[in-house]
């Protein structure tokens, strides 16, 4: 049975009063808006007869009642805006229930309204609308939180714990302006991006979620079960073998937006549900792909913040090419001064353990070096910068080096101590692309559950021929924290992964 407070037993009160009144809580018909509050108290100017016959909708924020005549709170989409009610305006002279009980008593403050009125601007000069109509759109039967001030005359709210926010989205958008802001950055972000690799001619398309084989990265994977087919399927950790493949179909360039699952570990840098793009351009390569990256990710930073320095936590971060580049055995070497780069598996591995860096067994050399460098290197790089020229052992997708040998060509760029993004020349050869998955299996016996597994049908593709290939891929949400100076990934996720909520019953 719902449990329900003192302040919700109100307001159902308050309902049944508006229904026996004859007025509709939550009417079916539509309301015509032909303004914001963002727009009238930016562009209004008095006297010059804009704004006198404005249409408005929003949740009643705010309310002083002084007789005959209240001013209140409107907030729509763009902010909030003041209004003025005056009981013998909008109510017929024969008739004061709407005014005298129906908004003096059986409104709630986030209920939503409908108003039609003029603006002006009050004796003390705020900007407001007065109300010549007014009618209820939707009754609000949950309190929203109560915004307080403290001594210091500092604004708060009640609706300030992450684990409520991120659960209760819907209200933390209501009552904490500022988190919508996040959010219409995180989609110019987007289109700027898009933007950027339509004007080159990309092709952005779809490709399978659910997959019969996981591939593209080095992840485990969620499954699920097909009925009808009677089959196991995967939700895919990456959409890489499929842009590949249409990369063999003759496109020159595509890219997706993809959302992508992983069974992994939460922090505040996981989610098991994350958005990539991934793009692949015919005919490139990875320092092809460098250059491109540094102008995409400049433009972004200049369409959201008109600069291309962010201020992310404490730092300033300056996207402004061209950015710093490192070796992957140059950097290791640069941050532990230890020069890896002839070391084999068991030498790795002393080193590792001599450094204080934990591994075990199941680590093959690829393995061992990843771990070096996340642990010793990236907490260091916080200004954008491109590590590149991985082990072989690292990158069972990528190209090899053309005049390295044991490397491949391969980079991921790092900002703010964390990997935003990973590219390679994209490996072409079906027989090196083979023996590099068995490989990657015998990493899988070994107990390593992140291994990739081998994918008949995609190098089937290859032995139909891929051009050379530069690929990239890009954390949308990652990339989103950075832009929106957030130190999680809930802060720009709208609806988190959570852990199952309590009931009442279990506390």
């Amino acid at each position: 049975m719902q449990h329900l407070s003192e302040q919700e037993i109100i307001r159902r009160e308050n309902l049944q009063k508006l229904i026996e009144a004859g007025i509709e809580p939550f009417p079916s018909d539509t309301f015509e808006v032909n303004a914001t509050a963002k727009e009238i108290k930016s562009q209004y100017v008095d006297g010059d007869g804009q704004y006198q016959k404005v249409s408005l909708a929003g949740r009643l924020m705010s309310r002083r009642i002084m007789g005959k005549a209240s001013f209140a709170e409107l907030q729509d989409a763009t902010g909030r805006i003041q209004i003025y009610i005056s009981r013998d305006e909008i109510c017929p002279e024969d008739d004061k229930t709407l005014y005298n009980d129906a908004f003096k008593k059986w409104f709630d403050l986030g209920d939503y309204i409908g108003i039609k009125g003029y603006a002006f601007y009050t004796q003390v000069g705020e900007c407001s609308v007065h109300v010549t109509e007014l009618k209820l759109l939707s009754k609000s039967l949950k309190p929203l939180p109560v915004v307080k001030k403290d001594d210091e005359g500092n604004v708060y709210d009640a609706f300030t714990d992450p684990e409520q926010r991120y659960r209760q989205r819907y209200v933390d958008l209501v009552v904490n302006d500022h988190i919508k802001d996040v959010f219409v950055k995180r989609t110019k972000m987007y289109n700027s991006i898009r933007e950027h690799l339509n004007t080159k001619g990309y092709l952005e398309v779809e490709t399978p979620i659910l997959q019969p084989l996981y591939g593209g990265a080095a992840a485990r994977p969620f499954t699920t079960h097909h009925n009808t087919l009677d089959m196991k399927l995967y939700l895919r950790i990456a959409n890489e073998l499929y842009l590949k493949r249409l990369i063999v179909g003759g496109f020159d360039g595509v890219y997706e937006f993809s959302k992508d699952f992983r069974n992994e570990g939460m922090s505040r840098f996981h989610n098991p549900e994350f958005t990539q793009i991934e793009l692949y351009v015919a005919y490139k390569d990875y320092e092809w792909m460098m250059n491109l990256v540094e102008e995409m990710v400049e433009k972004v930073a200049v369409d959201l913040h008109g600069t291309t320095k962010v201020q992310v936590g404490e730092n300033i971060i300056d996207f402004q090419r061209p950015w710093k580049r490192y070796t992957m055995f140059e950097a290791i070497q640069h941050f532990t001064g230890v020069d890896i780069s002839e070391m084999d598996e068991d030498q790795l591995r002393v080193t590792a353990k001599s450094l204080h860096v934990p591994v075990d067994n199941t680590m093959g050399k690829g393995k061992l070096i990843d771990e070096i460098f996340g642990e010793k290197c990236e907490g260091n790089l916080i200004q954008p910068t491109f590590i590149t020229d991985y082990p072989v052992e690292m990158s069972p997708l990528a190209k090899k080096h053309k005049s390295k040998p044991g490397l491949v060509e391969r980079f991921e760029a790092i900002c703010n101590k964390k990997e935003i993004c990973n590219a390679f020349s994209e490996l072409n050869d079906p027989i090196d692309q083979r023996q590099r998955f068995e490989g990657q299996l015998e990493l899988g016996k070994r107990g390593d559950e992140e291994a990739m597994v081998l994918d008949e049908d995609f190098l089937r593709a290859l032995e139909y021929g891929m051009p050379p290939t530069a690929g990239l891929g890009i954390g949308m949400d990652r990339l989103a924290m950075i832009m929106t100076n957030q130190n999680s990934i809930q802060d720009v996720l709208f609806f988190p992964q959570m852990k199952p909520e309590k009931s009442e019953k279990s506390e």
